[in-house]
């Protein structure tokens, strides 16, 4: 399947684009939540069904474990004494290894043991939970860098899972009006990259675009026509890509060849950014027949 047709306006007419704040902070109590009643709502008649339930059951894990994190984790009133001025203040080195990650993995994976899920993950899960110390920090660190070896995706999905609710423990307790903007397309919040970006559907805000950080479920203002990736306005495009879900469109850049989802939660206000970046896989499948690349990352759909 190939691209038809290149738009260079946006799938959206700007109009007047409200000016939001900088950053909207995780609700750490009903993200993943909310999260997993999406991933089944997006299973629906989809090829993708059996994967997009395990990532529901895998959701309300996350859920789960959230709200048993407290104490066990450093606090975010330890970590802004230290914090550098114009940088994330969960800089996201400084706050996690294998010691302060160990309780959440060995709890993450008691509960998503009881999940139907193949013969594969579940090895990969136990090797996750066996791992010493020092693989465990080699994992953690993959993840953090998106440097993901091939031949361990499924290991580190699960590390992956863990550290989204580790970091949106600590996201959703910082001050969003302490937030500043960085350098390049980062979370204000931790540093880490967005998984895609999101037309925003709230109340007073509605149409701005939001990129959504894929390990701390923050979410930062970031101009409409400018790429993610490089930050170049120029050689912006949309394609129109037949087959894929309305809800999901690519914004393609020339400058860096790159491409990044814009999930549309002005139409859905149920939109999620890592369910719906999941579930509108078939948009990859189109986009890797180009010549863009894929810059966001999604650790459940590592690989693509």
């Amino acid at each position: 399947m190939t691209i038809t047709r290149l738009s260079r306006s946006d799938p959206a007419a700007i109009g007047e684009v409200p000016v939001p704040a900088l950053a909207s902070l995780p609700n750490a109590s009903n993200l993943f939540r909310s999260r997993a009643e999406r991933l089944r709502w997006l299973a629906r008649g989809r090829a993708l069904k059996p994967y997009l339930l395990f990532l529901a059951g895998l959701a309300d894990v996350q859920h789960r474990v959230q709200a048993t994190i407290s104490g066990g984790v450093l606090s975010v009133q330890q970590v802004l004494p230290r914090h550098v001025a114009g940088t994330p203040p969960l800089r996201y080195a400084r706050l996690v290894d294998a010691v302060i990650l160990r309780p959440i993995v060995d709890l993450l994976a008691q509960l998503v043991g009881t999940l139907d899920m193949p013969h594969t993950a579940r090895t990969a899960l136990a090797q996750v939970v066996r791992a010493n110390d020092a693989d465990l920090d080699g994992m953690i660190q993959s993840v953090l860098g998106a440097t993901i070896p091939v031949q361990m995706l499924a290991e580190h999905s699960f590390v992956a899972a863990t550290l989204q609710a580790h970091f949106t423990h600590l996201a959703e307790r910082l001050d969003a009006s302490a937030l500043t903007p960085m350098a390049h397309c980062v979370c204000p919040a931790c540093g880490h990259l967005p998984a895609a970006s999101m037309l925003v559907g709230r109340r007073g805000t509605k149409g701005a675009r939001h990129c959504g950080c894929a390990l701390c479920g923050t979410l930062w203002n970031y101009e409409r026509i400018r790429c993610v990736t490089c930050g170049s306005p120029n050689g912006i495009a949309y394609p129109e890509t037949p087959g894929t879900k309305a809800l999901a469109h690519a914004q393609t850049c020339t400058t860096c060849k790159s491409y990044t989802k814009i999930i549309r939660q002005d139409i859905d206000q149920s939109a999620d950014i890592i369910a719906d970046d999941v579930a509108s896989l078939d948009l990859d499948q189109v986009m890797r027949n180009t010549r863009f690349r894929r810059a966001a990352v999604n650790p459940f759909l590592l690989g693509y």
